[in-house]
C-alpha cells in the first residue's frame, strides 16, 4: 500500500498544484520526519495551510489527513535506522513532559488495537492454539521478551510448547525442522523486522503448520504467509519500541486459551504449587533473620518482642 502511495505521488507529480507539490515533495524527502506529523505541524514546514494539506490527502484518494499519514507510516515502519527514530523522537517530544507523553502515546496505541482488532481472527486463534499438537512461538530482538513471555504462561497450559531460540538462522531451523501438520507456529514482529522469524513463519508454513503473526500491519512481511494475523500498534518512533499494545494482545490470548483449558491449568498450577511448597521454592516466612549475625539476630529478637 505505501509503495503504491509513492508510486502514485511520482506519477501525478506535474499535475499537482503548486502548494500540493510543495507537500509532495517534502514528503519524498523528508518521508521520516512527515510519517509523524500532524496536518497542522506539515503545512506550515512546507508553507501552506492546514487544510490545503488535507486537500491534499483527498486529492489522492484518501478519505482524510490520517489515512494518508498511516499509509506513510507503513512505508516508513520498516526503513527508519535508529539514528533517524532518535531525531524523529527529539521532533515529537521537544520540550515536552516525557512522561505524560509517552504515557498517553501507549494509551493511544492501546485503543487504536482495540479498535482496529478482529476478533474473529483472535478467536480462530484461540482454537488453533486449543487444538495444536505442538506450539512454537518466535520472536527476536525486542519481541524476544513477548515471546518468553508467551511461552511462560503457554508452557502452564499445554503438554508441548518450543521456544525457538534465533541466535543464528541454522540454530533457529533446528529447533523447528520437524514443524508440520497439527502445529501451530506463533511469531511476534515489530518494524524493523526480523529476517528471522519470517524465514521460520515461510518454512512453518510450507510444512502445513499453522501461523499466526502478531505484528503492526497487514503489511507486515509476516502476513504474506500467517493464516491468523493479530495487529498490535506498535508505532513508537523512538530508539525503544513500544509493547504495551503487542503485550495486552498477548495477554488477551493468554486468558482466553486459559479459560478454555481451565481444568488443566488449574491441575497444572496446583502441582506446581505443591511442588514450590515441597522443595521450598518461596519466601513465606515473616521472619527476616537468616541474613544477620549471632549478635544482630539477639538485638533484632528483643526489637520483635
Amino acid at each position: 500500500m505505501a509503495k503504491t502511495f509513492f508510486d502514485q505521488l511520482n506519477e501525478i507529480m506535474p499535475t499537482l498544484s503548486k502548494g500540493h507539490k510543495k507537500i509532495a515533495q517534502y514528503m519524498l524527502t523528508h518521508y521520516d520526519k512527515a510519517a509523524f506529523m500532524t496536518a497542522s505541524k506539515l503545512g506550515n514546514i512546507v508553507g501552506v495551510s492546514e487544510s490545503t494539506v488535507v486537500r491534499f490527502a483527498t486529492e489522492l484518494g484518501y478519505d482524510g489527513y490520517p489515512e494518508l499519514q498511516r499509509a506513510l507510516k507503513e512505508y516508513t515502519s520498516n526503513k527508519l535506522t535508529t539514528v533517524q527514530r532518535i531525531d524523529v523522537m527529539n521532533d515529537q517530544l521537544g520540550d515536552d513532559d516525557v512522561y505524560e507523553k509517552i504515557i498517553n502515546m501507549d494509551i493511544e496505541k492501546l485503543k487504536k488495537t482495540l479498535e482496529e482488532g478482529d476478533r474473529e481472527q483472535f478467536y480462530s486463534t484461540v482454537e488453533l492454539l486449543c487444538r495444536a499438537r505442538n506450539i512454537y512461538i518466535i520472536g527476536a530482538r525486542s519481541a524476544a521478551v513477548l515471546a518468553r513471555f508467551m511461552s511462560f504462561y503457554f508452557t502452564m497450559m499445554f503438554d508441548s510448547v518450543k521456544l525457538v531460540h534465533t541466535t543464528s538462522t541454522t540454530e533457529m531451523f533446528e529447533q523447528i525442522i520437524n514443524i508440520g501438520e497439527d502445529d501451530v507456529m506463533i511469531g511476534i514482529s515489530f518494524p524493523r523486522y526480523s529476517k528471522h522469524t519470517v524465514k521460520a513463519f515461510r518454512y512453518a508454513s510450507a510444512h502445513g503448520a499453522k501461523v499466526v503473526a502478531i505484528t503492526d500491519s497487514l503489511v507486515s512481511p509476516l502476513a504474506d504467509y500467517a493464516d491468523n494475523i493479530l495487529i498490535a500498534r506498535s508505532d513508537m518512533a523512538s530508539f525503544a519500541d513500544s509493547l504495551i499494545a503487542p503485550m495486552s494482545v498477548i495477554n488477551a490470548l493468554l486468558v482466553a486459551v486459559g479459560l478454555r483449558r481451565k481444568d488443566y491449568v488449574a491441575d497444572s498450577y496446583k502441582r506446581l504449587e505443591q511442588i514450590c511448597e515441597e522443595y521450598d521454592v518461596f519466601d513465606t516466612s515473616d521472619d527476616k533473620d537468616y541474613d544477620l549475625t549471632p549478635e544482630q539476630k539477639t538485638t533484632h529478637s528483643e526489637f520483635k518482642l
